[in-house]
């Protein structure tokens, strides 16, 4: 398996490596999407929609539609909990939004949530 991968756009080291769906170069540090064998743009990124199709971003205010159990608690996160100042955040299994509800950051399905 000889695969090569290009050298950082940054700082021209050829010693990049591949972590989850980026590429990294140690000598500098810079982070960059590998660009698409049949293209001339990185790999265009996938649009994260709420329960009813709603697109979200960064800063969204949501409201919970499905009630839902904490993991390692006997908390419970009741139907209609309005969370403020979601973070989108991919690759991390399912869960896709970051949110910090009652103080304490939380990670969330885009499934179970509406755009407020």
């Amino acid at each position: 398996m000889n695969e090569t991968l290009p050298a950082c756009p940054e700082c021209s080291s050829d010693m990049t490596y591949e972590m989850g769906s980026l590429l990294v170069c140690p000598l500098c540090g810079h982070e960059w999407a590998p660009v698409a064998a049949d293209s001339d743009e990185p790999a265009a990124a996938a649009v994260i929609t709420d329960a009813f199709g709603t697109p979200l971003a960064d800063g969204d205010s949501i409201t919970i539609v499905k009630g839902l159990k904490v993991k390692g608690g006997s908390n419970v996160i009741k139907v209609g909990t309005k969370v403020r100042d979601i973070r989108l955040r991919q690759g991390v299994g399912d869960h896709d939004i970051e949110a910090r509800i009652e103080g304490v950051t939380t990670q969330l399905k885009s499934s179970v949530v509406k755009k407020a």
